[in-house]
């Protein structure tokens, strides 16, 4: 060992000795000044803006133009400048014979000149930490141990760099000609990724090649088992061909022995890697203070109690717009989405069919317009050289499953061992894929029974199959709606209860806008459902009184005469922005994060409440009318053109009152819960995707908790984390121009005042 650490001090002192490494540390230092300094600066000036910061440590050491993202991305050019003269200039001095007459064996040569690397690459991360430990003081609660975390995955990449820089020293005496390559290796290794992933056997071996995915996992705060025995594969594999290179320089073997010997070792690392690359293998550790890589605890329960194994079957419409998700060649990537939950069950195994059928959002829709069925597929795969072979026809995929249902768009099927089955699809939205909370919601739905919704029907109510503007399909039904019931793990459904009785499995009963009065029998199946504790999502309209108010009598409810009116400059009196109360904020926690936002739930024509205290409910009010510039208006009807104002005499006041109520009362062994609005429109398809300037509208929020409170929180799944806590630097915009002078310029002209020193008492001697 001390063969080895003297070897490594010679190499050290003639590395110090080189101008290149000396300017090699002043161009790194100033790289990373300015990339430090541009990042911290433009989070200065915006802090001094006035806008919100947030997740400061990630943005500036890992975000899109963070130093360390930076440095990552030119390290591999620094690399092989330094390793060209490892063994180069052994072999072209002669100094090498020397070395082999010594009482030095080769392994310990190799690892001497190794160890030299593993230092060098030490300072270049030193340079580094200096902003770390500068971000320490400045950055409030800087998440210090995902920057760390972030700082090893550089440092493991630089130690595989310089592995792969003196293999390629050692077999050529040009030093050149070893810069280059490495050069050539490290190029290879960083994009080798994207080589063959159409083809599933090398796929796998170009994935597990690639190189520069690998640090920026350790970058995102990550530490995997997978990662870290990549670099020390790659690392013990170049030491070892490294050491087999000179042994083979100074004894001559036969070819074959020689060649075998070198399969072996490269074999033996593949198949290493294999099985490292296996999801039972790996083990990971989440360096974030927030886990933000790790599934939130409501998710890790779930995955935990479902046992046996999963497989999730996607189907890929090559006729279907979102063709491209599933592609072989994004296989990868794909996988990647359920990694995370791979992690907490690794038996979950992914399966693809691919197939074409007329899609209800075709694949390039304005485009082949002469083509259809089968020759429009063909004619696709030809152009993007995909295998035709590889999909099955519309009647083949027919006789396997029904996706006529879905439109034969995306989607995946989640299937379990005891034979249970659920959905996954893609959205219309940006995200498109399912995000954690869909797919936990997906898994839970194995778990409990789903929550029955069911939409009472037969008195004019709000159809939930319309995408009409008044109705309910966008959030009840829509299978292309992220947020519907349907993709939130509930099931929904239609319920006449003029021919039958309210079943027993459904939980939460929505009424909304009934236009003409229950009989007296379907009242007395509803009394029926309310005796036995079924929860209810009653919203009312003005100018419904008389049919709704008997029904919102048996809770000491009742819609009031008039419609709200609030007076605004840009938007017609009638529309309403409510405010979350303060019961609001404690019935959940969501709501309490809206109404510190200062969120409005926008209700168009609302009608006000009144509501009795002993009825045998505890009433609470959720949402209220603003106090000032609002009314309930009794005279005018037109709100468009007509004149407003408050006339006290026949009771018109300008004052708050409740348009959404929850009510609550002990049946059984279970709280039966209500809610009830003074509006339908609300939740509607036209105001949900109405957007209206100013307005800060929670109206999507208002459907998902509503419909959590009301399934006891089993549904929607919390998938929500805790806020940022690195949100505040402690520095002024004025100190913007002292960072830059420091990291630009004081930190290069010290390693360069060093580096001309050591030439300087060199030249001396």
């Amino acid at each position: 060992m001390k063969t080895i650490f003297r070897l490594a001090k010679t190499e050290l002192r003639i590395l110090f000795c080189s101008p290149v490494s000396w300017l090699i540390l002043v161009i790194f230092a100033f790289q990373a000044g300015l990339n430090f300094s541009d990042t911290f600066g433009g989070l200065l000036k915006r802090q001094a803006m006035g806008y919100g910061l947030g997740g400061i440590t990630e943005e500036t050491f890992a975000g899109y133009t963070g130093l360390l993202i930076s440095m990552l991305k030119s390290l591999y050019l620094y690399i092989p400048l330094i390793t060209m003269g490892l063994m180069s200039r052994e072999l072209s001095s002669g100094s090498i014979k020397f070395l082999y007459s010594s009482p030095i064996t080769t392994t310990q040569i190799i690892l001497g000149k190794y160890l030299s690397m593993l230092i060098y690459g030490a300072i270049l991360m030193a340079i580094l930490l200096v902003y770390v430990v500068f971000g320490t003081f400045t950055i409030e609660n800087m998440d210090l141990f995902f920057v760390l975390t972030g700082v090893l995955g550089l440092y493991l990449l630089t130690c595989a760099y310089a592995a792969i820089g003196l293999f390629m020293s050692s077999i050529t005496s040009y030093q050149v000609v070893a810069a280059m390559g490495t050069l050539a290796i490290l190029t290879v290794l960083n994009f080798i990724g994207e080589v063959g992933q159409d083809i599933s056997f090398v796929r796998d071996i170009t994935y597990w090649l690639s190189i520069s995915g690998r640090a920026y996992k350790f970058l995102a705060g990550m530490i995997c088992s997978e990662d870290v025995l990549y670099f020390v594969i790659v690392i013990l594999l170049f030491i070892l061909l490294s050491i087999m290179r000179l042994q083979a320089a100074r004894k001559k073997h036969n070819i074959m022995v020689t060649f075998t010997r070198y399969f072996a070792v490269i074999g033996g690392a593949l198949f290493i890697g294999y099985l490292s690359s296996l999801p039972v293998s790996k083990v990971y550790y989440d360096a974030t203070a927030l886990k933000t890589n790790t599934l939130t605890p409501g998710s890790q329960q779930v995955v935990k109690k479902l046992d046996g194994g999963l497989t999730i079957t996607t189907y890929m419409n090559i006729l279907d717009e979102n063709y491209g998700s599933a592609l072989p060649s994004q296989l990868k990537s794909d996988f990647e989405l359920f990694e995370q939950y791979v992690r907490f069950k690794p038996e979950i195994k992914m399966k693809y069919v691919y197939y074409y059928a007329p899609s209800v959002e075709p694949s390039f829709s304005d485009r082949f317009l002469e083509l259809q069925g089968k020759e429009r597929a063909e004619h696709i795969c030809k152009i993007m050289e995909l295998d035709f072979d590889m999909f099955l026809s519309t009647e083949e995929i027919d006789q396997i499953i029904d996706l006529k249902s879905e439109g034969y768009r995306f989607v995946r099927i989640l299937k379990r061992e005891n034979g249970q089955k659920t959905t996954l699809r893609l959205y219309n939205d940006m995200m498109k894929h399912p995000s954690e909370t869909e797919i936990t919601s997906a898994l839970k739905r194995f778990l409990v029974p789903a929550p029955k919704v069911a939409f009472l029907t037969g008195h004019g109510e709000r159809n939930v199959n319309s995408a009409g503007e008044r109705y309910y399909y966008t959030f009840a039904r829509s299978i292309y709606f992220r947020q519907s019931l349907i993709n939130q793990g509930f099931d929904a459904t239609e319920l006449n209860v003029k021919d039958q009785d309210i079943p027993e499995d459904i939980n939460i009963l929505v009424i909304a806008d009934m236009r003409s009065s229950l009989s007296p029998e379907e009242m007395a199946k509803l009394e029926r459902y309310i005796e036995r504790g079924g929860n209810l999502f009653i919203l009312g309209e003005p100018n419904r009184q008389e049919a709704m108010n008997p029904l919102l009598s048996k809770f000491g409810v009742e819609l009031m005469p008039g419609t709200l009116v609030q007076l605004q400059e840009d938007h017609l009196p009638s529309i309403i922005t409510a405010k979350l109360t303060d019961h609001a904020a404690t019935q959940c926690f969501r709501y309490k994060q809206l109404k510190g936002w200062g969120g409005s739930l926008v209700m168009p024509d609302a009608s006000p409440l009144r509501y009795l205290t002993n009825s045998g409910y505890e009433v609470k009010p959720l949402a209220m009318t603003l106090k000032k510039g609002s009314w309930n208006e009794l005279e005018t009807t037109d709100f468009l053109d007509g004149e407003l104002s408050i006339n006290a005499s026949i009771g018109e006041l300008e004052q708050s009152y409740p348009v959404v109520l929850s009510l609550t009362r002990q049946r059984g062994d279970k709280e039966q819960r209500i809610v009830i609005t003074g509006d339908a429109d609300c939740i509607s398809n036209g105001e949900l995707a109405n957007s209206r300037n100013g307005i800060f509208a929670i109206n999507f929020n208002f459907i998902t908790e509503t419909f959590k409170w009301l399934s006891y929180g089993e549904f929607p799944i919390d998938t929500s984390r805790p806020d940022t806590v690195d949100n505040t630097i402690f520095l002024s915009r004025k100190a913007s121009p002292w960072i830059k002078f420091f990291a630009m310029g004081v930190i290069p002209f010290i390693l360069a005042f060093a580096g001309f020193m050591v030439w300087y008492r060199r030249k001396g001697r």
